[in-house]
């Protein structure tokens, strides 16, 4: 399983975790492209790249390298 994170404008990290009905009918480009707030950029991880442990999810951080594959769009929406 994936799971697509992005940071937040108040520097949050955010995290979808796609469900299997919409990844039978999308790509997790598709997915992201729809959910990521507009003009953030994302990263499509593996589940096993996301803590489990959501007690100090507020302290998340994100590398400053991190390498992103896309950015979110309101205009790449497409209907459900």
């Amino acid at each position: 399983m994936k799971r697509i994170i992005f940071k937040g404008l108040d520097n949050t990290v955010g995290v979808i975790i796609p469900s299997q009905e919409a990844m039978s009918k999308y790509t997790l480009v598709q997915i992201a492209n729809k959910d990521v707030p507009y003009g953030l950029q994302y990263k499509i991880v593996d589940t096993v790249d996301v803590p489990s442990d959501r007690t100090f999810r507020n302290a998340w951080e994100l590398a400053e390298d991190t390498v992103f594959d896309g950015v979110g769009s309101i205009s790449n929406t497409f209907e459900v």
